[in-house]
């Protein structure tokens, strides 16, 4: 198994929500866990769509809309200094769109961070479509957070014996091992027996074998995933999830279970492809 976790920058995007502020006071405290810097990224977008055809937005119009996006930078560097003054800060504003511009950032990136919503949600919306989107396709783990943080020092698992559940099962080995807390893997399943999977089974005696002090469960239970997944993330620090398993269609990028443990658990969802 290699490595997962990085050494590049830790990037949160934020767009001036307080799920955002919270989001980056988040990766903050990671930023410190894995001793790398924090880059703040706030995505300007020009709203075309709002000005009438054919009409240029003014520049003084302009100049306050760039000063409001600065603002929600160093609104954001401000609180995530405040959380951890020993990490590495900085703060950009990058024009564009904000699926594309933060892909770009994740490609070198040790882990994404978003807000669980973001000031452009519709209200029915409990996650916002950038976050979503992010974890489909970043090339770094992605982390949504929602719920409320907690410092349990538990990590939970989901895991399927497919080869994303694994590799994200062996990421939140590594999870776990960085903040010293216990790994509790969950495996759902409608087979009568109740037995997990062997690969399951196999993988974390293998990872174990290389944390053997870190406390780690497998908890096997009847039941939907998804269900199971948000009752275990009451109280957790992290719940980590591939981003597709054994049922997704093919193609598909992030699966039904990982989409809706990001819409309603109770803690910080990270998403590793």
């Amino acid at each position: 198994m290699h490595d997962q976790t990085g050494t590049g920058p830790l990037i949160v995007g934020v767009d001036g929500s307080e799920e955002s502020l919270t989001a980056a006071e988040w990766a903050a405290e990671e930023a410190r866990l894995r001793d790398v810097p924090l880059r703040i990224v706030h995505v300007f977008v020009l709203p075309m769509p709002y000005a009438p055809l054919g009409a240029p937005i003014l520049g003084s119009e302009l100049n306050y809309l760039r000063d409001s996006s600065d603002q929600v930078a160093r609104t954001a560097e401000h609180r995530a200094r405040a959380r951890a003054p020993e990490v590495t800060v900085e703060s950009v504003v990058l024009e564009g769109s904000p699926v594309p511009v933060l892909l770009q950032q994740a490609a070198h990136a040790s882990l994404m961070v978003v807000g669980s919503r973001g000031l452009g949600a519709v209200g029915t919306v409990l996650v916002g479509s950038t976050g979503v989107e992010l974890a489909a396709r970043a090339a770094c783990p992605v982390v949504v957070v929602r719920g409320r943080p907690h410092k349990a020092q538990r990590i939970v698992a989901g895991v399927d014996g497919s080869t994303a559940s694994l590799d994200a099962l062996a990421y939140a080995f590594e999870e776990a091992a960085l903040r010293g807390a216990e790994l509790t893997a969950i495996h759902a399943t409608d087979d009568a027996t109740g037995d997990a999977d062997p690969g399951i089974t196999e993988a974390i005696e293998r990872y174990g074998r290389r944390f053997p002090d870190l406390p780690a469960d497998l908890v096997t239970m009847p039941g939907h995933p998804a269900e199971a997944l948000i009752n275990a993330s009451t109280g957790a620090d992290l719940l980590v999830v591939g981003s597709r398993g054994r049922g997704g269609f093919r193609g598909l990028l992030l699966g039904s279970v990982s989409q809706t443990v990001l819409h309603h658990a109770d803690c910080p969802v990270v998403v590793r492809r």
